[in-house]
């Protein structure tokens, strides 16, 4: 029987197999932020074993609330700040260098197809899109990542989806996933990894492919997987270029992780995208999806286009895309936050920021404040916002506020608006 991505990553990386469908597995990335690292750290500590297993596989961030915003929030960035210094993680990206880590870890060149990553972060699924395994974990399997560099999982179990027919004017990757996700439910792939596949993904960037990867998760997925291709290597080509003599032969090297054409699938679904129209959830469930149409005139306080899922540059081109020499409703506030520094940089070079300024809108530093409703744009009760984010769950931005998640250029035209709608772009 053939072997899926997974399959293959995990007999690449097996360190043991101690009982049952247990299988421990080398790391080849650790990846650390402010929120969940902490915890880990001072267990650690409590037990005398402040060690790491390897500085230069520890990947450090200050991401979720940055600045601080209080007392509580500057101490987790002092104890991350304080151990990654103490240990000397030489890739610790503090304030003033730091971004939403789904977003900056991809930037720097730390995920590689074939890779083993994990994180106390629910979204790491997001790395999956260069071939990768990356997983959420808790805060026991991180700290062993930390201490030992391995991690145990069940047996992988994967589900294929094959992405066919052409996108439509106005449709992205993010009403992609909302509409697989809208179909399978928020179980629909539990404790499973999705490889995404076919013609649409094929045809994706690497910015589009992160934002699926990015949301298995909310179908209950470990992790969504991506094939390594041609695009994948053009992106990772400046930090891989003196490891292989040519493009080609990295291609040739990263294929060895494809699936084989027996792999055995729990099951295989095709999703065809020809008549998608532009996605938005509804409720507090990231499965509770109809099109935007029929969210039409709901109307909404606040706009928020970043996060780990849509704050990269293509995501931003395409919100002043729609943006251009207009104005948001005066009962609109439209917050924006590209998603690392770099992308910050290009943004104001291309004058996407003075684009976003003049149409209203507030520009942030890179932050993951908002989507959490920790800082930089939490609701108010009762409050509705429009959201490129990853979650709509009860009080994720705020205690009592409704969250539509929904793609830059609907989140764009919604907030030209003051309500929700679709973007209908001159054809």
């Amino acid at each position: 029987m053939g072997r899926t991505v997974a399959e293959k990553i995990f007999d690449a990386h097996r360190v043991n197999n101690p009982f049952g469908d247990i299988h421990v597995i080398r790391l080849d990335a650790v990846f650390c932020h402010e929120i969940t690292t902490p915890i880990a750290i001072n267990d650690l500590i409590s037990r005398g074993k402040d060690r790491v297993f390897n500085p230069s596989k520890l990947k450090v961030v200050i991401d979720h609330v940055t600045p601080a915003k209080d007392a509580k929030t500057a101490l987790q960035g002092k104890i991350l700040r304080d151990w990654a210094h103490r240990h000397r993680i030489l890739d610790f990206f503090d304030i003033g260098r730091n971004g939403v880590c789904h977003a900056l870890f991809p930037e720097k060149g730390f995920v590689r197809p074939g890779y083993t990553i994990i994180m106390g972060d629910s979204h790491t699924c997001t790395h999956g899109a260069f071939g990768a395994f990356a997983a959420g974990v808790g805060t026991t399997d991180l700290e062993v990542g930390i201490l030992k560099g391995v991690c145990a999982f069940h047996s992988p179990r994967s589900i294929k989806i094959i992405i066919t027919g052409n996108l439509p004017e106005g449709v992205f990757a993010k009403d992609v996933i909302l509409s697989i996700i809208g179909r399978i439910g928020v179980n629909g792939a539990t404790n499973k990894i999705i490889e995404f596949t076919g013609p649409v993904v094929d045809a994706m960037s690497m910015e589009a492919r992160m934002t699926i990867c990015n949301m298995a998760v909310e179908a209950g997925a470990t992790c969504g997987i991506c094939y390594p291709d041609k695009t994948t290597v053009d992106y990772l080509w400046e930090f891989i270029q003196n490891d292989y003599g040519s493009p080609e032969e990295a291609l040739d090297d990263f294929s060895r992780i494809l699936p084989d054409e027996d792999a055995d699938y729990e099951e295989i679904l095709e999703h065809d995208v020809s008549a998608l129209e532009p996605q938005v959830t509804f409720g507090y469930k990231p499965d509770q999806v109809t099109s935007a149409q029929k969210l039409n005139g709901t109307p909404v306080d606040q706009v928020y286009i970043g996060s780990c899922t849509n704050g990269r540059m293509e995501d931003l081109r395409i919100a002043a895309q729609v943006l251009r020499g207009h104005r948001i409703k005066d009962t609109v506030r439209g917050i924006v936050s590209p998603a690392t520094p770099k992308i910050f940089r290009m943004a104001l070079e291309e004058g996407i920021l003075q684009i976003f300024l003049d149409a209203g809108f507030c520009v942030t530093n890179p932050t993951c404040g908002a989507c959490l409703g920790m800082s930089n744009g939490v609701l108010a009760e009762g409050e509705v916002c429009a959201s490129t984010t990853n979650r709509n769950f009860n009080g994720r931005m705020g205690k009592g506020a409704m969250v539509h998640l929904m793609s830059p250029a609907t989140a764009a035209a919604s907030a030209l608006a003051g309500h929700i709608t679709p973007w209908v772009p001159d054809l």
